[in-house]
């Protein structure tokens, strides 16, 4: 069983940066297609960021986010992040980290939050104007 453990939420100023972690334990953290999402007060869980397996040779972010976040993993210590710059009152949500097993071929990510299949409790994140 994959356990997913998010942290690095908090309180921060429109145009601070922000650092989210979150630690994998169980299965085999390299094969995993990493994704950050997130749910505001109100509103539908949404995709934030993704990295795909191995080396995370490929991401992909929502538009509203690309250029300011950045996602990248470290399977040496089983953490995937999402580093936050710039950040603005809309970013404010709890943020989630999932993770989907994948075969070996494939070196592509996911946007769709039904493609994954462990998810963290969530970390929050809120930001002032």
């Amino acid at each position: 069983q994959v356990q997913l453990v998010e942290s690095g939420g908090g309180l921060v100023q429109a145009g601070d940066s922000l650092r989210l972690s979150c630690a994998a334990s169980g299965g085999t953290f390299s094969t995993y297609v990493m994704g950050w999402f997130r749910q505001a007060p109100g509103k539908e869980r949404e995709f934030v960021a993704a990295i795909s397996q191995s080396a995370g040779n490929n991401t992909s972010y929502a538009n509203s986010v690309k250029g300011r976040f950045t996602i990248t993993r470290d399977n040496a210590k089983n953490t995937v992040n999402l580093q936050m710059n710039s950040v603005k009152p809309e970013d404010t949500a709890v943020y989630f980290c999932a993770a989907r097993p994948s075969p070996i071929y494939y070196s592509g990510t996911y946007s769709e939050s039904q493609r994954y299949n462990y998810w963290g409790q969530g970390t929050q994140v809120a930001v002032s104007s």
